[in-house]
């Protein structure tokens, strides 16, 4: 038996997907969620094969709520908003359903799922769509984070600066650190360029934070933050410093 997860912030969408569900008896539906806090409670007891997702939900996107799962299950992305149709079917996604969709459209998600079973080349589906899609057409105003088994919700002006950390990224704040299974380049490609820069491949600093430049050792700098820390500056995060500081 096929395990799914309904993850809506809509009821009736949810009903929705259960009525054409029903066409496949193979498919259990053993979890319903309103938002993405219960949805990854929800994959993480239940293991699901699959999860219906919608993007725009109180709380954390379904995106973010992606992001923080340990395991990821094949998702069919169901939404109203068309701007995130594009970037999903770029990055092959398993599916992208825009709400009003009816059980044909809804047949061929499922039928397209179930043709490609392989869940490995699912998960890598997904992970490249979260590395290559931004929750929002905009830059990034927070990121989400799950510590021990709380989700904490960071707001981008919250992050004194970031470093690579082994396969995670650790987000460094008044509060505290904490990791993210993300890479540096896609912190890079999501936060406000205006606000932070990469300094070197294992630092990205938001400008407020810089207190001054001094030089180190020979042809290379230090960069100093409000928060004590110095950091050490590349040529290529010297020249990007220079440009966005007017040096």
């Amino acid at each position: 038996m096929t395990r799914a997860i309904l993850i809506d912030d809509e009821p009736l969408a949810r009903e929705v997907v259960k009525e054409y569900l029903e066409e496949y008896p193979q498919i259990e539906v053993v979890a319903e969620c309103n938002d993405g806090f219960e949805g990854v409670k929800a994959v993480s007891q239940h293991q699901p094969d699959l999860i219906f997702l919608d993007i725009q939900m109180p709380k954390i996107t379904g995106f973010e709520m992606l992001e923080l799962l340990d395991s990821r299950p094949a998702v069919i992305f169901t939404s109203a908003f068309d701007e995130y149709a594009i970037k999903a079917f770029e990055t092959h996604a398993i599916d992208y359903l825009l709400k009003p969709f009816n059980k044909t459209r809804f047949k061929q998600a499922v039928d397209k799922w179930m043709e490609q079973r392989n869940l490995t080349e699912a998960r890598q589906q997904v992970q490249a769509l979260l590395e290559n899609t931004a929750p929002t057409p905009v830059f990034n105003e927070r990121i989400v984070v799950k510590d021990r088994n709380t989700i904490k919700i960071i707001p981008a002006l919250d992050v004194q600066y970031l470093e690579a950390y082994d396969d995670y990224v650790k987000i460094h704040t008044a509060d505290g650190t904490f990791l993210k299974n993300k890479t540096m380049t896609f912190f890079e490609n999501t936060l406000d360029d205006k606000q932070f820069v990469r300094i070197h491949r294992s630092f990205i600093v938001q400008v407020p934070q810089i207190t001054g430049l001094v030089p180190y050792e020979k042809d290379s700098y230090k960069l100093l933050l409000k928060n004590g820390s110095s950091l050490p500056v590349s040529k290529t995060g010297y020249a990007k410093l220079k440009q966005l500081l007017q040096m």
